[in-house]
């Protein structure tokens, strides 16, 4: 069975948050059935009726489980608090979402393996209460969690080995390839518990990657991340989900030219 198609709203922010109703009828009009939301708490109820009304589906989601302030996309800390794991998976429920995925934490506690044993039992204990409740616990990982190196294994990996089996893995193919990891053999040792990956694609040109967000991001399939060859060694792979962090085209042009990617891969 392939993996389901999805597309990651953080894409299109900035027009979500002016115009949620229209953002989401865009979003299904460019061939969508299925998303996965961001900061979905504060906003679930008018969200859920929202993918209601446009035969949308949110089977995952993104929200803090390890973290206990809010995270900017750049990696950097605040003070400002997030929802607790009650909350997040109260609002999970109302969207009728299956999966929640930390979407990442600081660069700054992935220095230690210490730190890296902390962010597991974090979120071996939010998976333990999500279960309770029918709902799975994930990780998305940028780029800090492959460069760092222990012994010879990245951070994610590390993370991996020391998480409940039931915490499962949504791998950002363009993060990966922006920390030079393999990615084909990353998701060949990392098996089944991937069951996602952003579908994401970039030039990876030096100068261009240097700031954030990244300007060298195209849809995919046209940039120089392996994303067949990723897609190809994930063994249990359920949701393919199309995100740019930054995207200097027509970026629902951008989308749909992903999800044609995907669409056109699949029915090979």
């Amino acid at each position: 069975m392939s993996a389901l198609t999805s597309v990651q709203l953080f894409t299109v922010k900035d027009a979500l948050e002016s115009d949620l109703d229209g953002t989401l009828a865009e979003v299904a009009r460019r061939g969508f059935t299925a998303v996965e939301p961001y900061d979905f708490v504060r906003r679930a109820e008018p969200l859920a009726a929202a993918l209601s009304a446009h035969g949308l589906t949110a089977p995952t989601g993104h929200a803090f489980l390890a973290s206990t302030s809010f995270v900017n996309p750049d990696g950097s800390g605040t003070q400002v608090p997030v929802a607790t794991h009650d909350e997040v998976f109260d609002a999970a429920e109302i969207l009728g979402m299956g999966t929640v995925i930390d979407p990442y934490t600081e660069p700054a506690r992935w220095e230690t393996r210490e730190q890296i044993e902390e962010t597991a039992r974090l979120l071996n204990a939010a998976a333990e209460r999500a279960a309770g409740r029918g709902l799975r616990v994930g990780y998305h990982n940028h780029a800090h969690e492959l460069e760092a190196r222990f012994d010879g294994v990245n951070g994610l990996e590390l993370l991996a080995d020391l998480l409940d089996p039931r915490v499962v893995l949504e791998v950002d193919l363009y993060w990966a390839a922006r920390a030079g990891v393999d990615s084909a053999a990353l998701l060949e040792r990392l098996g089944a518990r991937v069951i996602a990956v952003h579908v994401k694609d970039g030039t990876l040109d030096a100068e261009a990657i240097t700031a954030y967000p990244p300007a060298d991001q195209v849809p995919a399939g046209n940039g120089n991340v392996p994303l067949e060859a990723a897609l190809d060694a994930a063994s249990a792979l359920e949701y393919a989900i199309v995100e740019f962090d930054a995207y200097a085209g027509d970026l629902w042009d951008g989308i749909e030219q992903s999800r044609r990617f995907l669409d056109e891969r699949a029915a090979r």
